[in-house]
């Protein structure tokens, strides 16, 4: 197990590196720099003192200069400058990492919360009108995509029948404690719904087709023909190993909740990084671009990583030593 895991980590430096280098070069290949956000629609900014301060911020030198510097910085938890917002870029994300990552746990334990019954029910009762009734609703969140769900939930709990905030993380006028905590829920309840909805179908649509896959097993059809009772044989047969695909894309549901919570944030004014993500794409400060792509891609690495080290976990047959 532990040489399992150290091969998956050197793995991952190299992933890291070439990551690294491809998000660098794409930033520079996009017009203007980290400077062009902060002058853009300043009528007093001169052409030549704004060519100084490139010049002093090394903007002017060779790409592979710049790199190293970037690179270094970034190692040692120095993200650069946000010239827009006038401050550190860690200090900006750390304000609203902790927004995105609660909205990122809520949604998963929804999603788990409501597609493991979901694919339980389809898979066991399979060609049932409920099988079918799930089936279908798989297939139109499949196609649906996720803001038209998020406008949707918007439009109806939000602005018809007011029963949750339409932006925000909390109310300003919550106080602390048990006022503070209900205002964040409610806020929350949207947002984590838009995500959710989406987000099952993946995990009720493995669970179900490996509940039917399993149900034709000889070791299946081994405890029926002893006299197994049948909810034993589904919790202890086809359910124990069902659950393998789950446990193993537990990481790659991880990231895709954090990377993929752009648009989400966005139509609900949620503070996160999605949120941050498109303003500074709109107001061209590459800094911050840059570093929330880094960010999002080693997160996904990582996320692939922690994916195969849970599934060796769960099955050790599997497990590449």
């Amino acid at each position: 197990m532990l040489t399992f895991t150290l091969r998956r980590i050197l793995v991952m430096i190299p992933q890291l590196l070439l990551l690294s280098i491809i998000i660098f070069l794409l930033a520079k290949a996009m017009p203007g720099d980290a400077l062009t956000g902060a002058f853009q629609g300043n009528p007093d900014a001169n052409a030549q003192h704004i060519e100084e301060i490139r010049e002093k911020m090394g903007l002017n030198d060779p790409w592979y200069q710049q790199y190293g510097r970037w690179v270094t910085n970034f190692v040692q938890g120095d993200m650069g400058m946000s010239y827009v917002h006038k401050q550190k870029v860690t200090s900006l994300l750390a304000g609203r990492l902790g927004n995105t990552v609660i909205l990122s746990l809520a949604t998963m334990i929804t999603i788990y919360l409501l597609s493991i019954p979901l694919g339980i029910i389809a898979g066991r009762w399979h060609n049932s009108w409920a099988d079918k009734l799930i089936v279908t609703y798989n297939y139109v969140a499949l196609a649906t995509p996720v803001f038209v769900f998020a406008l949707i939930l918007l439009f109806v709990f939000g602005f018809y029948l007011s029963w949750f905030p339409i932006s925000g993380s909390v109310d300003i006028r919550a106080g602390d404690g048990w006022e503070h905590f209900v205002s964040k829920a409610k806020h929350l309840v949207l947002p984590t719904l838009s995500g959710a909805i989406i987000g099952t179908v993946g995990t009720i649509q493995y669970l179900r087709n490996d509940i039917i896959d399993t149900k034709l097993k000889d070791f299946v059809k081994t405890a029926r023909a002893k006299g197994v009772p049948e909810g034993r044989v589904y919790t202890r047969h086809i359910l124990r190993n069902s659950l393998l695909p789950i446990a193993a894309f537990m990481g790659y549901e991880i990231t895709l909740l954090i990377t993929g919570s752009v648009f989400i944030e966005s139509i609900y004014s949620y503070p996160g990084l999605g949120q941050l993500f498109i303003q500074s794409i709109q107001t061209r400060d590459f800094t911050v671009v840059s570093a929330l792509v880094m960010i999002s891609g080693t997160a996904v690495i990582v996320g692939t990583m922690l994916s195969d080290i849970i599934l060796s976990i769960v099955d050790p047959r599997i497990r590449i030593d």
